[in-house]
């Protein structure tokens, strides 16, 4: 079994000594998360598309210009004619259309997109919250698992010296075959957790990798904890008003009021335009051709008068997703609150947690000491000896868990308030700006056009062309 330890923890050394000998900060392995992350491309590209809507919309609300060419075959087989007669005609058209009068849902349907588009930004901004996070649980994961980790080793080492020793003062007589197995028993189950350890840090070491974009190096201590709030209340106030889930739900709940009054408006009349010019040309069997020149200009004026129960059951259903949204926003609302609370107390216990460890560990060393000293003496057996210092390792062990759980609490507490971004956070990255692609999208360019060419240098800024 000691010999399985030895390869394992030689093997993490060198694993560690692998690495640069600067050590790798927090602040380094959320630069990372934030520029690495899957996700955050992913929730990038809704909002891309959602943008695309826009771009939709307000072509909704310019004229259309299509082509259209045919070619023909007519067969005329009347026996009163001089014989039977085939007929080939070709014809080419230009069609342009405009919707003059659409009730105002065009215009609703474009107000709608441009709500999507903002709700769509606050998710974006929800799912960066996420990444953070867990690049923050990562991280203290894994600089958790190496502390535990030389801790385990430091016990393996410690309770070595005492085996060696007890089976010294055996063979002198000073204490019993059952001392030495009890200090024997006790190395093993140090050696098994110390596996077990190693085993935790690996794991911690894939989590690391998903979440922050690459292995870890050598880690350094966590940074001081970054402000939140002075005051639970202050703290629920912020997150009220600016948490992005919040502001999410009530861009969407306009978006669904704004489909109601565009399916309310289904009922209403449109009025379009449209105008077309063309050229045909038709060649009998003898060789003879016609040719004809039209052009033409049309206003259309169309509305409902029967549709089986399909607008009404449209405007009940826009209803229904109306009141669902905005029951959606008061739920939102009072999960952000109940989170503020909940993450407020989970900090106050795990800084509470991390002081009583550090009392323990005091006098659990004083016990250990002192009961070391008294066996010395013959006042203590091994086993007493043991069980002291099996208190110290656990109480070391708990410092090393109430640690990394404070640093998990406040940055929990930041994201529960809306406040866990790279902006806040002033994290050395180049920001996604999404107003660009925006921008240069949302009044549905042209190709070689002035904003078609500002689109093409956003496409290269952002690594999708």
């Amino acid at each position: 079994m000691s010999k399985t330890v030895g390869r394992l923890a030689a093997l993490a050394m060198g694993t560690f000594l692998a690495f640069p000998a600067s050590a790798e900060t927090l602040t380094d392995a959320l630069v990372s998360a934030y520029n690495n992350s899957d996700l955050l491309d992913q929730s990038r590209a809704v909002l891309r598309a959602a943008d695309e809507d826009v771009a939709g919309a307000v072509s909704a609300l310019r004229p259309t210009l299509d082509y259209q060419i045919s070619e023909s075959y007519g067969y005329d087989g009347n026996p009163s004619s001089s014989g039977f007669q085939d007929t080939f005609s070709t014809s080419l058209d230009l069609i342009a259309e405009l919707a003059i009068y659409t009730g105002g849902r065009n215009r609703m349907a474009l107000e709608a997109a441009k709500e999507a588009v903002l709700a769509a930004r606050e998710g974006l901004i929800v799912q960066e919250q996420t990444v953070l996070f867990n690049a923050v649980d990562a991280y203290m994961t894994v600089y958790a698992a190496v502390e535990t980790v030389e801790l385990r080793r430091n016990s393996v080492r410690v309770l070595n010296e005492e085996v060696r020793a007890a089976r010294d003062r055996f063979e002198v007589g000073e204490v019993t075959r059952t001392d030495v197995a009890q200090a024997e028993a006790r190395l093993a189950q140090a050696e098994a957790d110390l596996v077990a350890a190693e085993g935790d840090l690996e794991t911690g070491r894939e989590l690391y990798n998903l979440e922050v974009g690459r292995y870890p190096g050598v880690l350094a201590a966590p940074p001081s904890l970054p402000e939140a709030a002075p005051t639970e209340t202050a703290a629920r106030d912020i997150a009220l008003r600016s948490h992005p889930r919040i502001l999410q739900s009530q861009r969407l709940v306009t978006v669904d009021e704004i489909n109601v009054n565009s399916a309310e408006a289904a009922v209403l009349p449109t009025l379009s335009a449209s105008a077309s010019v063309g050229y045909s040309n038709a060649e009998d069997r003898f060789g003879r051709t016609n040719f004809d020149e039209d052009a033409g200009v049309s206003l259309t004026l169309r509305g409902p008068i029967y549709r089986g129960g399909q607008l009404n059951s449209v405007f009940r259903q826009a209803k229904a997703q109306r009141d669902n949204s905005r029951a959606q926003l008061l739920r939102t609302t009072a999960e952000i609150s109940e989170l503020v609370g909940r993450s407020w107390a989970v900090r106050d216990v795990s800084r509470a947690s991390l002081i009583a460890t550090g009392r323990q560990i005091e006098a659990a060393q004083i016990a250990f000491d002192g009961t070391r000293e008294e066996a010395t003496l013959g006042a203590r057996t091994t086993l007493d000896v043991l069980d002291a210092e099996q208190d110290l390792l656990d109480a070391q062990a708990s410092r090393i868990s109430a640690s990394a759980q404070e640093q998990r609490a406040v940055y929990a507490l930041l994201a529960s308030m809306g406040r866990l971004t790279a902006d806040y956070l002033g994290l050395p990255v180049t920001t996604y700006d999404p107003a660009a692609y925006y921008n240069a999208v949302s009044n549905a360019p042209v190709i070689g056009s002035e904003q078609g060419i500002q689109l093409d240098r956003v496409l290269k800024s952002i690594g999708r062309q």
